[in-house]
């Protein structure tokens, strides 16, 4: 999906409510969950827990019983994909409730923000069953994200020194950032890779040009015939392309979440169909009540029998 970030107007999508597994950009809804939360100053120190991950994974290299301000962890988790720093700060943002708090946190903020077609059971994107998004969702946690000046700061980092934690990390070691969209394409503003066997590629990026702001979000990608941040720089380059008007539709704001989440009840009244993408300019949403859908789909149908019906009578003559 190519979507502006400011208008909220998508410019061009491919199967958008498709849902996948995240990988790593799951972080995103983390990020948008727990911002709010934490005060960056807070120290964390590490736990077992928080490192217990599977052999094979990206992680920032926390230490158990190492003492990290959250701040710090936000570094690791979006310039380095840590793993480990997922799981710390939603155990810390969970309060009480720990990391399943947290989940149950991002699953709310989600369904608020209209993503319906997400599900979170882990924080940091690890495959896991039943959890999925979509195209379309993440550009709706995007556009949250991006609205905030601390995940801004966070996220187009290109480099940060990680902290010693004597004695087993005497020095600390240099973590950079793994989005390459912020090197290597003018106007950059940051956004996530992630990567598992079940996802494959996964991508959020954006960017700025000529007062605009678009997002990418690309899911099940290859690396063939490029990976999938260079595939995201070229649907941005076709999305800056289009007239500033151009629209097929807009993601949804909360508000308009709200509505369709919790329709009028009026006695007598139709409740429509969950539509999240309304037309462009519409200024509502499109009110698909199921009959006329059915029926409507029964006229088209039988119009396309008549004409091919037609078409083979005309070539027996």
């Amino acid at each position: 999906m190519v979507a502006d970030l400011d208008t909220g107007a998508i410019l061009g999508a491919c199967d958008p409510h498709l849902r996948r597994r995240p990988a790593s950009v799951q972080k995103l809804l983390l990020a948008d969950t727990a911002l709010p939360k934490l005060n960056p100053s807070q120290v964390v120190v590490a736990t077992a827990a928080d490192l217990k991950l599977p052999r094979v994974t990206s992680a920032v290299g926390m230490v158990v019983g190492g003492h990290y301000p959250v701040s710090t962890l936000w570094y690791g988790l979006l310039l380095e994909s840590g793993n480990d720093a997922a799981n710390a700060l939603a155990r810390v943002a969970g309060g009480s409730g720990g990391v399943p708090a947290t989940i149950a946190a991002m699953n709310a903020e989600a369904h608020r923000l209209g993503a319906d077609d997400t599900h979170a059971v882990t924080p940091s994107g690890l495959d896991a069953a039943d959890q999925f998004t979509s195209a379309y969702d993440l550009a709706l946690i995007a556009r949250a994200d991006f609205a905030r000046p601390d995940f801004v700061r966070y996220d187009t980092a290109l480099r940060f020194q990680w902290p010693a934690q004597p004695p087993r990390d005497p020095h600390g070691f240099q973590i950079q950032n793994e989005n390459k969209l912020l090197t290597e394409y003018p106007g950059a503003l940051g956004g996530k890779t992630g990567f598992t066997d079940q996802a494959r590629h996964t991508y959020v990026g954006a960017a700025q040009r000529g007062g605009r702001r678009l997002v990418v979000t690309v899911m099940g990608a290859e690396i063939v015939p490029a990976r999938a941040e260079k595939q995201g720089e070229a649907l941005l380059n076709w999305g800056f392309g289009l007239p500033a008007t151009a629209s097929v539709g807009h993601l949804v704001t909360a508000d308009e979440a709200a509505r369709l989440h919790n329709p009028p009840s009026a006695s007598g009244s139709h409740r429509p169909a969950r539509v999240r993408v309304a037309p462009a300019g519409a200024g509502a949403f499109l009110d698909t009540r199921t009959p006329q859908v059915i029926l409507g789909v029964v006229l088209l149908v039988l119009a396309v029998a008549g004409m091919s019906l037609m078409w083979r009578l005309r070539r027996g003559r």
